[in-house]
């Protein structure tokens, strides 16, 4: 298909009016390669391996959810320059849905609700909020990585989920509003431990917002390429 039919079918999925305003420029097709798109791989992040995977694979497009140029780029040297090399000179295209995905049906928050089977579910701002079932170590084994939990945590509880790092005061003032008796999400400052009213349960980066675009792929036959940045859990 032609690139102007690949981003309008993309715009349905994740319109651009549900993004955040700090995703302005950073979001939609990011690095412009070739016109006709027919294989198309999907990561993440466009990581060294993510951009290597799609272009031995010949792929025209590589759909992530993180850009690759969150900041203003005045220089291209060190990580990026590499990278950029990669994806120029064989006219792949970047294509990036991010805060638009974790608000899209079917998206990231979405999807983490299904998986932990939240019912009676609500929008937040940025997230959910419904009731889970679930114990701590079930989502544990749902998510598949390890969790750290600040405060105790009963089951069945009305549980918040915001992928990514959605650690924020006032998303937590949203969720106990919606009746939050726990909030699950990534990378929660000191600070917001502290001071948060309910329990806080924290998951990884990579776990709570792979599985959308992983089904993602899935949906539209792309190929995925599972790229978690490397961890060890010391006993």
């Amino acid at each position: 298909m032609d690139i102007r039919e690949f981003i309008s079918g993309m715009e349905e999925i994740a319109p651009p009016a549900l993004a955040d305003e700090f995703d302005l420029g950073r979001i939609g097709l990011v690095v412009e390669g070739r016109k006709d798109i027919g294989r198309v791989f999907c990561s993440l992040d466009a990581t060294p391996h993510a951009v290597g995977e799609a272009v031995r694979g010949h792929a025209d497009a590589l759909v992530v959810h993180h850009t690759p140029l969150f900041h203003p780029v005045t220089s291209v040297r060190g990580h990026l320059a590499p990278l950029l090399l990669a994806v120029l000179s064989s006219g792949l295209n970047i294509y990036v849905m991010h805060t638009n995905f974790d608000r899209a049906p079917r998206g990231v928050n979405d999807t983490l609700a299904g998986m932990l089977g939240l019912c009676k579910a609500v929008p937040m701002k940025l997230g959910i909020v419904g009731d889970c079932n679930r114990s701590v170590r079930e989502i544990r084994e749902i998510l598949g990585c390890e969790l750290l939990v600040f405060g105790q945590v009963r089951a069945p509880c009305r549980l918040a989920v915001v992928g990514g790092s959605g650690f924020d005061p006032d998303l937590i003032e949203e969720a106990v509003g919606l009746g939050a008796e726990a909030f699950l999400s990534a990378e929660p400052k000191h600070s917001v431990i502290r001071d948060s009213p309910i329990p806080l349960i924290q998951a990884t980066h990579y776990a709570l917002e792979a599985p959308a675009m992983k089904a993602l792929a899935g949906r539209m036959s792309w190929t995925w390429i599972d790229d978690p940045p490397p961890m060890v859990v010391v006993p």
